[in-house]
């Protein structure tokens, strides 16, 4: 990471996410874990360029706020949505989904997630080459 990155980095990276949910390379850091304190988790996601999530759901909702960089949100069978820093997004239960960086820009979030009985996140199939790049 070179300085202007450093200054700019308001959380460290955290580790690799697996490759199993994720196509490139994102990065996790958990800020807050779910605790006594509610039925949240907080984590601050830095997604490579390129980097992107599969598509899944949340049982209980998602609102993910874009701290850097540039990337997209797109919901099943609707048109993407850009991101930048700044963006607020909100995603309702169940919603088929997926949210990642541009192809020559990288994009950080915090992710704030609802857990319920049925945990965090269904993760599904991976987002095509083709499904990405009719978006970018």
């Amino acid at each position: 990471m070179n300085s202007s990155e450093d200054h700019n980095t308001i959380f460290p990276k955290g580790e690799k996410t697996p490759a199993d949910y994720f196509t490139g390379t994102a990065l996790l850091n958990v800020l807050v874990p779910k605790d006594e304190t509610g039925n949240y988790s907080v984590g601050n996601v830095v997604f490579e360029p390129g980097s992107r999530t599969n598509w899944h759901t949340h049982p209980a909702g998602q609102i993910l706020l874009i701290t850097g960089g540039k990337g997209y949100y797109q919901e099943r069978d609707k048109p993407a949505r850009p991101l930048a820093k700044g963006d607020v997004v909100v995603i309702p239960s169940h919603i088929e989904h997926w949210h990642g960086a541009a192809k020559d820009s990288g994009l950080t979030h915090i992710a704030i997630t609802n857990i319920t009985e049925k945990g965090p996140v269904e993760w599904l199939s991976a987002v095509s080459n083709e499904e990405y790049q009719s978006v970018i």
